[in-house]
């Protein structure tokens, strides 16, 4: 009886790591967003890889570009951003 017992919370551990490890990934964050119709409450589009792409999108149709925050807020870090200081204790060299 012990057996089948530990038998079957193993079938059990496996099967809810199994579930952990397959579970879908969220969507890609792109950096860039056009915005449209300013204040009249248009429209934004935030899947532009790039500043050029987004220029593109809205030549013609009127808005703007803007950085996309929860790009910046997922831990990228935008080109030439000087690194974050941190804190604590240093080493002494030898």
């Amino acid at each position: 009886m012990r057996a089948i017992l530990i038998g079957l919370g193993l079938v059990v551990a496996v099967i809810a790591a199994d579930m952990q490890a397959s579970r879908a990934s969220a969507y890609p964050v792109y950096p860039w967003c056009a915005q449209y119709g300013g204040g009249r409450g248009g429209g934004s589009n935030c899947y532009f890889a790039n500043l050029w792409q987004c220029q593109q999108a809205i030549s013609g149709n009127g808005g703007f570009c803007v950085e996309n925050p929860f790009y910046w807020a997922q831990g990228a870090s935008p080109a030439g951003a000087p690194p974050v200081a941190r804190k604590g204790k240093r080493r002494a060299a030898h």
